[in-house]
């Protein structure tokens, strides 16, 4: 009796699919009109979720606390990582080791703002062939970041560019997605990749692109050495200058500088190795470093407090973060997950208009989804219905899993329950937002032309792209791209206009 009485009163999965859809776009609204900090969004929306869930009979209270700490469980090893990870590289930034970087890159790219930006490209995609983003995110900030701020270039670009770079990358057959999309086909994730190489190799041109591009906005900016930006800078005072030169002479060891490259190596080395858990290799570096550098608990602890304001704001992201991926992703036995639900609810709403075009809808969507769903819900949740929904419109499971892959990858960095994009963000210095708003748009458009590339292999649309949008030293306006897609005919049932947004 009291196990039907419960069963009445408990709600159905398409209500908690709802309401964990409401709770997505709760949080992504808070954020972009900056009502209030990311880790208390975080906390506050999925803990009313919650509420509403045990008040609805779905959960109980014991339920959410196991949720929650399943959560951490996720979120715990990014936090760690992140907060080392921040100090080693403040320690190595206050031994003066990137000053000497920084001076041979400048030699290098001079006053090239398009050439930093495809630097940044290559050092991406070299950086993720491992497949990781914690570890790519460590490689690529850290030795960008101080350029871009030299150049007077904004990072958010740098993270636009770098997540982009490494979504392409993510295809290989080792990476997470691809080698989980092969199991739900029940096939080789090398023969998979096979598949997906045409769009990987047309992916590495577009990201280059991209890059450009982005160099060329940067360039239009004032951005560069000698640039308006550069100039405006000028104008501080002697005295502000005169003080930040005295902190860092007195904080630099020039003569470690060899010692610090080839800890850096190593602690780089180790992490790409992926012995220990990903936080160890910079915990060992930081207690090398600090010992070496500035020997002395009083100096010590000076090093540490420069650099605990932003590991303290950026861990308690990460753990609101961890209520948000508990109560959200993770499941408890016998009861579907919220984004289980989430994956359930798009899967019945979407056969019976769009069946037939279930990749092209699956393109479209994906980048929107990937804001909620984790990889390993988008792929052994969803993958496995939409591949069964397919089947009934005499739709193949290798185009949807093709579509699921390209698409998710490109968005794999800006999801909120993607722990490496908080520590991509936090290592910029960029908000959750922004890096969000800047990304988004742009995202979704190079899915969609590589989703494109599974039906048009000799990659036309690309070149013509780079014929017809791409001028030297321009990038056309809304109106111009407007007027050249209708007269060459380009991608007119294709990306273009999703892209159109980028030009504004």
């Amino acid at each position: 009796m009291h196990n039907k009485k419960k069963e009445r009163k408990s709600m159905s999965e398409v209500v908690v699919g709802l309401l964990g859809f409401a709770c997505i776009v709760a949080i992504v609204v808070t954020l972009f009109k900056s009502k209030t900090l990311p880790s208390i969004a975080f906390i506050i929306f999925p803990m009313i979720l919650g509420a509403i869930l045990v008040f609805g009979g779905y959960y109980s209270w014991e339920n959410i606390g196991k949720l929650i700490k399943s959560g951490f469980s996720s979120t715990g090893p990014t936090a760690a990582l992140f907060v080392f990870s921040v100090l080693y590289f403040g320690i190595m930034t206050d031994a003066g080791m990137f000053d000497v970087i920084i001076g041979k890159l400048m030699l290098l790219v001079k006053d090239n703002v398009i050439g930093v930006c495809v630097m940044t490209c290559i050092i991406a995609l070299i950086g993720h062939l491992d497949g990781g983003g914690a570890s790519t995110f460590c490689i690529v900030v850290p030795a960008m970041l101080p350029v871009y701020k030299k150049m007077h270039m904004r990072p958010a670009t740098l993270l636009r560019i770098a997540v982009i770079s490494m979504g392409v990358l993510n295809l290989m057959p080792w990476a997470g997605p691809t080698m989980r999309a092969a199991t739900v086909l029940g096939i080789e994730a090398g023969s998979l990749w096979q598949t997906l190489l045409p769009i990987q190799a047309c992916g590495i041109v577009l990201a280059l692109v991209v890059a450009v591009l982005n160099g060329i906005i940067e360039q239009k900016r004032g951005a560069g050495l000698n640039g308006k930006l550069a100039k405006e800078a000028a104008h501080l005072s002697v005295e502000e200058v005169a003080a930040a030169d005295a902190e860092n002479k007195d904080l630099a060891r020039p003569k470690l500088f060899v010692f610090n490259v080839i800890l850096t190596i190593a602690v780089i080395a180790l992490l790409i190795k992926d012995i220990f858990p990903s936080y160890v290799p910079f915990m060992l570096g930081v207690a090398i470093a600090i010992l070496v550098n500035y020997p002395g608990a009083k100096m010590q602890k000076k090093i540490i407090n420069l650099h605990a304001g932003p590991a303290l704001m950026m861990c308690s992201t990460l753990m609101g973060a961890a209520v948000l991926m508990g109560i959200l992703v993770k499941d408890i036995e016998g009861v579907n997950s919220v984004i289980t639900c989430m994956s359930n609810l798009i899967s019945s709403i979407l056969p019976a208009a769009l069946g037939q075009h279930l990749p092209l809808v699956i393109g479209i969507l994906s980048v929107p989804l990937a804001l909620a769903f984790d990889t390993d819900s988008y792929f052994y949740g969803m993958l496995p219905v939409m591949i069964g929904i397919g089947e009934g419109f005499g739709v193949g499971a290798m185009p949807i899993a093709v579509a699921m892959v390209v698409c998710r990858n490109c968005a794999t960095f800006i999801s909120l329950v993607v722990p490496a994009t908080f520590l991509g963000v936090g290592l910029a210095g960029v908000e959750i937002k922004d890096h969000i708003k800047k990304c988004f748009f742009w995202i979704w458009g190079c899915q969609h032309y590589l989703s494109e590339i599974w039906t048009d292999p000799g990659c036309d649309q690309i070149i013509d792209i780079i014929n017809y949008i791409v001028i030297p030293h321009k990038v056309l306006p809304l109106q111009d791209l407007r007027v050249l897609v209708l007269q060459k005919g380009i991608g007119l049932d294709g990306p273009v206009p999703s892209l159109c947004v980028l030009w504004v």
